[in-house]
C-alpha cells in the first residue's frame, strides 16, 4: 500500500511539472527580462559566471568533435591526394613525352639555323602597364593604362599578357593609353589556326568569345585548335597565342581567349617594330611655286 501511494504521488507531481513546465519557463523569462532591465551590471555579471562555469565543459565536449572532424578531413585529404597523385604522374608522363620531343625539335631547329644562316628576329622592346580603368561596357571593350607617349607608348603596337595577345594599343595620350581588347566590335586581327595552318580573321562582337571570319579553304577545324596570330598585314608577329576553338555551331566558330578581361592587372605594350595596324598616313603635298617667281 505504502509503495502504491508513493508511486501515485510521483506521478502526480510528474503531471503538475509538465503541465506547468511551460507557463514557468515563460515566467522566469518574463522575470529575467525585467530583472535585466532593473540592473543590467547584476545581469552582465551573471552571464559572465555562468559562461565561466561552462567554458571547461563545453571545451571537453568541443575537444572530440574536433578531433572527430580533424580525422575525417584527414581520410578526405587522403582521398583527394590519391587522386591528384594519380593525375600528376600521368601529366609528368605526358610532360616527359612532350620534352623529349621539344628537345629534339630544338636540336633540329638550331641545326636548320645554322644550316640556311637565318637572321634571328631582333628583341622587341616593350613597357609594362597597369590597368588603371576598365572602359568595357555593352558597346565596346577597352581598358585604360597607366602608360603614355612619354614612356614609348604608339598607337598600333601589341599588348600582351604574358605571352598571349590581348589586344592592341588604340588611342595613345601624354601619360595614358586605350587598350583595345581583341573581343571588342571594332577588333580584327588576322589569325592562324595552328594545326592546320589555315589563315583566318577572328572578330570581335563584345562576346567573351570571338568568331573566326574568312576562313581560307574548307579545311577540318576542331575543337580544342589553337588560334595563333599570322603575319599578315604586317599588324602582329606570327605565332602569338590567342586562345583555342570553344565551338562549332551552325557555322559559327568561336574562340576563347587564354585570358579574360577581368584577370588582367598588368599587360606588356610591345614593340615589334610593326606598322600594319597603325592609320595609313599621307605625305604632304609639295609646296608650289608661284607663277611671279618661276618667272
Amino acid at each position: 500500500m505504502k509503495q502504491s501511494g508513493a508511486a501515485g504521488r510521483l506521478a502526480t507531481l510528474r503531471l503538475l511539472v509538465q503541465r506547468f513546465a511551460f507557463l514557468s519557463l515563460i515566467v522566469g523569462a518574463v522575470a529575467l527580462m525585467i530583472l535585466g532591465k532593473a540592473d543590467i551590471l547584476l545581469i552582465e555579471r551573471t552571464r559572465a559566471l555562468v559562461a565561466d562555469a561552462l567554458a571547461p565543459l563545453l571545451d571537453a565536449m568541443a575537444r572530440p568533435a574536433a578531433t572527430v572532424a580533424q580525422i575525417t578531413d584527414s581520410f578526405h585529404e587522403l582521398a583527394n591526394l590519391r587522386a591528384e597523385n594519380a593525375r600528376l604522374k600521368d601529366e609528368n608522363v605526358r610532360l616527359m613525352h612532350w620534352q623529349t620531343v621539344a628537345r629534339r625539335l630544338d636540336s633540329e631547329n638550331v641545326v636548320l639555323h645554322e644550316q640556311l644562316n637565318v637572321i634571328p628576329d631582333p628583341d622587341p622592346a616593350f613597357v609594362t602597364a597597369r590597368v588603371i580603368g576598365d572602359l568595357g561596357s555593352a558597346f565596346g571593350h577597352s581598358m585604360l593604362l597607366g602608360a603614355g607617349s612619354k614612356d614609348g607608348v604608339r598607337k598600333g603596337q601589341a599588348v600582351l599578357s604574358g605571352e598571349a595577345l590581348v589586344g592592341h594599343i588604340a588611342e595613345v595620350g601624354l601619360r595614358s593609353s586605350r587598350l583595345l581588347l581583341l573581343t571588342d566590335i571594332n577588333a580584327r586581327i588576322p589569325v592562324l589556326v595552328e594545326s592546320t595552318r589555315t589563315r583566318a580573321i577572328l572578330v570581335g562582337d563584345n562576346s567573351a568569345r570571338p568568331r573566326l571570319n574568312y576562313i581560307a579553304g574548307s579545311p577540318t577545324i576542331s575543337v580544342g585548335d589553337r588560334v595563333v596570330t599570322a603575319a599578315s598585314g604586317g599588324a602582329f608577329p606570327p605565332g602569338l597565342p590567342i586562345g583555342v576553338i570553344s565551338s562549332i555551331t551552325d557555322g559559327i566558330i568561336r574562340v576563347e581567349p587564354f585570358i579574360q578581361r577581368h584577370r588582367l592587372e598588368f599587360v606588356s605594350v610591345v614593340d615589334f617594330g610593326l606598322g600594319g595596324i597603325l592609320p595609313f598616313e599621307r605625305p604632304p603635298p609639295p609646296e608650289r611655286r608661284r607663277r611671279g617667281r618661276e618667272e
